[in-house]
């Protein structure tokens, strides 16, 4: 249930983001800034700026185009299915509401983490695009929500008091 209307939630913030203001939308357009300003920070020269064919932001490293922020890249979908694990395995409110607030923050840093080593690592090693995207970095993000979801289970679940 938490799922649906979750989902539901990010399905109509999504159709009410016209990207006039944030483009394509508020949450992808802060993503590929942050990443930015990361990028910088550990000496890349890089530009973000919305694509001109699609909705989603170019990010360019020392003028070479390597990557784009798409929506799915604001890590709220993954979030979602954080929170609706972690709910139906709710303790108290307090814990849960502390747990779910602290897990999102760590998806949402790590996902920062993993868009600037991917964008860094493919200006460098552009031939290792596949394994880069499709294998290694969903691995990173899909591992840290795993562990996350094991961490609660084992730690804090109402289902595992029941079961002791």
């Amino acid at each position: 249930m938490v799922y649906t209307v979750l989902t539901i939630g990010y399905k109509i913030y999504l159709s009410k983001s016209d990207g006039s203001i944030y483009y394509p939308d508020y949450a992808t357009h802060l993503v590929a800034n942050q990443t930015e300003n990361l990028l910088d920070s550990i000496g890349y020269d890089s530009q973000v700026l919305p694509h001109d064919n699609e909705p989603s932001m170019k990010i360019i490293i020392n003028g070479k185009f390597v990557a784009r922020v798409i929506e799915g890249c604001n890590a709220l979908s993954i979030i979602i299915l954080f929170l609706s694990f972690v709910i139906a395995f709710a303790d108290n409110f307090k814990t849960t509401f502390l747990y779910c607030l602290a897990g999102s923050i760590i998806i949402y840093a790590f996902n920062l983490i993993r868009i600037v080593i991917l964008s860094a690592g493919l200006y460098h090693y552009p031939w290792r695009r596949e394994i880069l995207h499709t294998v290694i970095f969903p691995l990173v993000i899909y591992g840290t929500v795993f562990l996350l979801w094991m961490f609660w289970v084992n730690r804090f679940s109402k289902k595992k008091r029941a079961n002791a």
